[in-house]
């Protein structure tokens, strides 16, 4: 067996998701891609509430409220980069109207550093863009801020980040302190991501939210559905419970981080 390994290769390997999920509890049913049905819901603000619940308050400008903003397809099928269907057509709740690419680099902890850099370019804070890789190298947006030049910015993002390496970036966060913008993730070789896209409470002070992840290989962003409870879903409620099941892999509730 050869042993040199390309150097390109070993880095991909590095940065990716995990090819082996962690099971999952009560993972609901994994679907073949089949036919889907529409989404009517325009955008993440509109995603219904159970009753007796209201959205967090967000000031304008915020984080949490360029999240609700963000459009959502009509159709659910999760593609991948090459145009093909995921093969689970069971995770998502509805398809964040985003463009994953033309190449397998917007994974899962690309698609939490591309939401939070779009919301940063969209608000001009140019500086504020920035990522280190797991070697703490700095990855600074740079001019010209052309959205051209901030597409190969994200590209090199990709190649170079990955979830060891986001996870040292973010500062953990009490879950029941949770907001828009937080990060469930498991930073390692392998790992992921999520990044909570809503949060709702109640007169009780319960709290609700909404995930939303890519994968490998690189598709389009996704909300998730809640395998653990389908009356709630795609809602999450927090609670006592060690981990936090998602369709496709099995948070710890301490691993809840923010920006």
């Amino acid at each position: 067996m050869n042993s040199k390994i390309p150097i390109s290769i070993l880095l991909w390997f590095l940065v990716s998701c995990t090819r082996q999920p962690k099971p999952v509890m009560n993972p609901g049913i994994v679907q073949i891609a089949s036919a889907s049905s529409e989404n009517p819901f325009k955008k993440i603000a509109f995603i219904p509430l159970p009753e007796g619940y209201s959205r967090l308050s967000a000031d304008s400008g915020s984080f949490s409220a360029w999240l609700r903003e963000i459009n959502l397809k009509k159709d659910k099928v999760v593609h991948q980069f090459n145009g093909r269907w995921k093969l689970n057509q069971a995770a998502q709740f509805a398809v964040l109207d985003i463009s994953v690419g033309e190449k397998d680099l917007q994974q899962c902890a690309d698609e939490v550093m591309r939401l939070r850099a779009e919301y940063l370019f969209d608000k001009k804070a140019y500086n504020d863009i920035s990522f280190t890789d797991n070697d703490e190298k700095i990855y600074q947006f740079s001019q010209p801020y052309t959205r051209s030049n901030f597409h190969q910015y994200l590209e090199k993002v990709f190649g170079m980040c990955g979830t060891a390496s986001l996870s040292k970036q973010l500062k953990p966060i009490d879950m029941n302190e949770v907001q828009p913008g937080d990060v469930l993730i498991s930073g390692g070789f392998p790992g992921h991501a999520v990044i909570v896209m809503d949060v709702a409470t109640n007169k009780k002070q319960q709290k609700i939210f909404l995930l939303a992840q890519s994968y490998m290989p690189a598709q389009d962003i996704h909300v998730l559905n809640n395998p653990s409870d389908k009356i709630l879903s795609p809602w999450y409620a927090v609670n006592n419970n060690e981990h936090i099941p998602t369709p496709e892999y099995l948070f710890k509730r301490n691993e809840l981080k923010r920006w």
